[in-house]
């Protein structure tokens, strides 16, 4: 039985942890702060709770890998109830809106009534979608279908196409400006509009739904599987850095002057951040171009979340809005995304209400969110600003919620730089650009032998299923280096 020491309890280290002892050997989690599960978590504000993570989990249905996953971790399962929400988001623009319903031809068929002249750019962009329902196996009637290889090859040329344009370029070839809003509201401008392809796929495919509870929930199924299993969970306990010698790490020290030895080491952190800390190494050159490269730009955002006094909200899911041009220079961006909480009856006191706003910002920004926290005043004052600039436009945008909401908690790139230690604040990893073929980077911690990373950073986009999948990858690479190992 090796013994196999991970740094950090986020959900690539809790994964790492249970398929570690899964195989027969012994994990031990140690994560720096009161709790685990790093960018999977939520807090309370009085009576209401914020959710910092699911907006929708991708691997809900059970023909997927991810599932499979999820199911191995405890996160989904028999038993464990999801929200199957109609709608995903809503674009509005001059009174008029269009939504990403669970009903893929639903959406279809509203974007064509509400733009004749953009079929051929509507149909091709829906045909790409269900042609990546068909490789990923989650179409038809039943969201169970794979489709044949002669189809998968037929396929290729149009999400080809839609992988070699940004969302941004795909909105330049509509006419409608409701429509154009719709392709580039929820991620950007940058990332590949097949990334926002597979978002509608899986949505609309019973593979993006919301696990009953969210995200504190979904993790402490996770870390009570572990623990199940015979794994320790070590909370308040911050690597320092790894003790190695001829090339192989012994050991492990920490912050309160303790060490642990252990057999292999994996390390689930922004490698920029790992390499500068724990390594105190040179980051491997294939590694360094990754970092570097102009189109994989890393992104983060800032959020306010905001009591509601009232009864009926005037939108469901995510809404998405133009703001008024004189807010646009001090919030860096041009539309506001709101989410509504209603599915989660336990977030907000009886007839009251959760609202959330998440403005996402480009490494620019969320460099000078970090730098500016180091001026705790003029940081505190900056959150304010958010805070009332948020109410201002949604009021103006819904004079019935006029002096009924209430700033709850304001949170930015610095938060996320010092909670899950991401260099630039980043919850996920560099954005999916285009015209360029995704891959998975090495997973080894050169240049130790035994040190290996489990984390989102080495496949874009990242996120929770990646992160999953990372973990198992890591055990996988550490079960190779065990004489005569299985893998589950």
């Amino acid at each position: 039985m090796a013994k196999i020491l991970i740094i950090g309890g986020g959900v690539a280290g809790l994964s790492a942890g249970i398929y570690a002892q899964m195989n027969g050997h012994h994990a031990i989690i140690c994560e720096k702060h009161a709790v685990a599960g790093g960018n999977l978590t939520g807090w309370n504000r009085g009576e209401y709770h914020i959710d910092n993570c699911i907006h929708w989990l991708t691997g809900t249905n059970p023909a997927t890998r991810e599932y499979r996953i999820w199911k191995d971790l405890g996160a989904l399962g028999e038993g464990i109830d999801l929200h199957r929400t109609e709608v995903l988001y809503t674009c509005e623009r001059d009174g008029q809106t269009v939504s990403l319903y669970r009903d893929l031809d639903k959406t279809e068929r509203e974007m064509l009534a509400l733009s004749p002249r953009d079929e051929r750019v509507i149909r091709s962009f829906f045909r790409t979608v269900r042609a990546i329902q068909g490789h990923v196996g989650i179409a038809g009637e039943h969201h169970d279908q794979k489709i044949k290889p002669l189809a998968k090859l037929t396929t290729l040329p149009g999400i080809i196409k839609h992988h070699w344009m940004s969302t941004e370029e795909l909105a330049n070839r509509l006419q409608h400006p409701l429509l154009r809003d719709f392709m580039t509201g929820l991620i950007g401008k940058q990332f590949s509009s097949f990334a926002l392809g597979v978002i509608v796929a899986t949505f609309c495919g019973a593979n993006g739904d919301i696990p009953k509870g969210s995200s504190c929930a979904m993790l402490s199924r996770i870390a009570a599987r572990f623990k199940a299993l015979g794994g320790e969970l070590l909370l308040k306990k911050e690597a320092e850095s790894i003790r190695h010698e001829n090339g192989y790490a012994s050991a492990v020290t920490f912050t309160d002057g303790s060490e642990i030895k252990a057999d292999y080491v994996i390390i689930t952190s922004d490698p920029a951040m790992a390499y500068k800390t724990f390594l105190a190494a040179k980051m491997p050159q294939e590694l360094e171009r990754e970092y570097a490269r102009a189109d994989m730009h890393r992104f983060s955002s800032y959020h306010c979340a905001l009591a509601c006094d009232a009864a009926e909200l005037p939108f469901h899911g995510d809404f998405i809005f133009e703001i008024p041009q004189e807010y646009r220079a001090r919030l860096h961006t041009d539309r506001l995304v709101v989410r509504e909480f209603s599915h989660e009856k336990d977030f907000a006191p009886k007839g009251k209400a959760l609202l959330q706003t998440l403005t996402l910002c480009g490494e620019e920004d969320a460099r000078a969110f970090i730098q500016l926290r180091a001026d705790k005043k003029a940081y505190a004052e900056k959150k304010r600003g958010i805070a009332t600039d948020v109410v201002e436009i949604i009021t103006r945008k819904f004079p019935s919620l006029a002096g009924r909401l209430k700033a709850l908690d304001v949170w930015t790139p610095a938060t996320y730089q010092r909670y899950i230690g991401s260099e630039v604040g980043s919850w996920m990893s560099f954005i999916l650009p285009p015209r360029r073929i995704p891959r998975t980077l090495d997973n080894r911690a050169k240049p130790l032998k035994n040190v290996v990373f489990a984390t989102q950073w080495l496949r874009a986009p990242g996120g929770l299923p990646i992160a999953a999948s990372e973990g198992k990858r890591a055990i996988d690479r550490v079960l190779k280096m065990i004489p005569k190992a299985k893998t589950v």
